[in-house]
């Protein structure tokens, strides 16, 4: 398994990183970290899903992503002292990925500079994702958002079969089950999607794409 976060270091010093790191296992549903909690380890995900949500101003739930294997969760550890959790991270499928502890990463830096750019980059690139985000909530009728999640967890889970539930989908879409229900039966009678319990298999990802 190969993570960004470490792709610019001497494949000696990635594998000495992952040694020192603890194997950390997660049940379906079972909670990673909760938002507020002390935060100091980044988690590297080398298989299953992990959904992150938080919480608003008004005490609703809002999905943020879904991230798959290569990717990580915690990052925020890293930088900020004393650090808290700033979402809640739920395995949404069994997991298994790799702590790394902040004291670990900071040596890290410390002997290869270049890894601080890669990280800064990697932040950014998050920033960018949830500026979309909030662009999409403010201006982007919510029918096209939910359309939109749907061929970007298809990335996510690398084919055409979405195992998630409509709930979640509203979510990340920020929008409500009904709607998501309503877009779905729509999407389904045009021929571009087929619904089963918990999942969506997209059957024609051109077609749905045409209305994003």
């Amino acid at each position: 398994m190969e993570w960004s976060l470490l792709e610019r270091l001497p494949p000696e010093d990635a594998r000495r990183v992952l040694a020192s790191a603890r194997r950390r296992t997660f049940s379906r549903n079972e909670v990673i970290f909760h938002e507020g909690d002390p935060a100091d380890s980044i988690l590297l995900i080398s298989k299953g899903r992990v959904m992150v949500r938080t919480t608003t101003p008004l005490g609703h739930t809002a999905a943020l992503s879904v991230l798959g294997p290569g990717t990580f969760v915690g990052e925020l550890a890293l930088l900020a002292i004393p650090a808290l959790r700033s979402a809640t991270a739920t395995a949404i499928e069994p997991v298994e990925a790799m702590a790394i502890h902040r004291d670990a990463f900071a040596e890290l830096r410390a002997r290869h500079p270049a890894i601080t750019d890669t990280l800064i980059q990697l932040f950014a690139d998050t920033i960018r994702r949830l500026n979309q985000q909030l662009l999409e909530a403010l201006y982007v009728p919510a029918d096209t958002r939910v359309r939109r999640r749907v061929i970007e967890l298809m990335g996510t889970y690398g084919g055409d079969t979405i195992p998630l539930t409509q709930e979640d989908l509203a979510g990340l879409a920020g929008t409500t089950r009904a709607t998501v229900n309503r877009v779905l039966r729509d999407e389904e009678k045009r021929g571009t999607v087929t619904l089963s319990r918990g999942k969506v298999i997209v059957v024609d990802a051109d077609g749905l794409k045409k209305r994003t």
